[in-house]
C-alpha cells in the first residue's frame, strides 16, 4: 500500500467504523481523474445494499471534502468486496480458513511467487497454504494481494450463510 492510500484508510476508516461497517480495503487508482474505491462490509456480515453504500458514500464524501487529502478532481466508488473478495487482514485469512485462495507474494517464497491453495490457518504474521506439492508458509507482510477462489464450495458456503459477501 503506498502512502496516499495508508492516509485516506486512516482517515476513512473511523467514519466507516462509526456507520457500524467493516474496511476492507482503500485503492486509489488512475492518474487523470483518480478513482478512490473504498470497499467495506457489514459488520453483522450480512450482505451490503445499494443503500449501504450510499451511507457510506454520503459519509465518506462529507469527510474528505473537509479534509481534502487528494488535490486532484477524483471519482469515488463504494462497494462491497464480493464472494471472491480480497484477503487484506491476517483475521481474513482466519475467517476464510478451508477455503481457496489466490495469493501472490511480493518476493519469491520457494521459488516461486504465485500460489493457489487453501486456507489452513494464520496468525498475526504467517499464512499456512496447502498447495499442490504440500503445505507452505507465507509471511503475511510479503504477500502483495491475495483473494478468495470462488468455487462451488465456496457457493454453497455464502448460499448457507456461513460465508458472507
Amino acid at each position: 500500500m503506498d502512502q496516499r492510500q495508508a492516509t485516506l484508510e486512516t482517515l476513512i476508516q473511523p467514519t466507516v467504523e462509526g456507520l457500524g461497517y467493516d474496511l476492507v480495503r482503500v485503492v486509489v487508482s488512475g492518474r487523470q481523474r483518480p478513482t478512490l474505491q473504498v470497499m467495506a462490509e457489514r459488520r453483522d456480515r450480512k450482505p451490503m445494499t445499494v443503500e449501504d453504500c450510499e451511507t457510506i458514500s454520503r459519509a465518506i464524501s462529507a469527510k474528505l471534502d473537509v479534509e481534502d487529502p487528494l488535490p486532484e478532481a477524483y471519482t469515488l466508488e463504494v462497494s462491497s468486496p464480493g464472494i471472491d473478495r480480497p484477503l487484506v487482514r491476517p483475521a481474513d485469512y482466519v475467517r476464510f480458513a478451508g477455503h481457496v485462495a489466490k495469493v501472490e507474494s511480493r518476493e519469491p517464497v520457494a521459488g516461486q511467487r504465485r500460489f493457489t491453495g487453501r486456507i489452513l490457518g494464520a496468525d498475526d504474521t504467517t499464512l499456512r497454504l496447502a498447495i499442490e506439492t504440500g503445505e507452505i508458509e507465507l509471511p503475511i507482510a510479503a504477500i502483495a494481494r491475495a483473494k478468495l477462489v470462488l468455487t462451488d464450495e465456496l457457493l454453497r458456503a455464502a448460499q448457507a450463510g456461513h460465508v458472507t459477501h
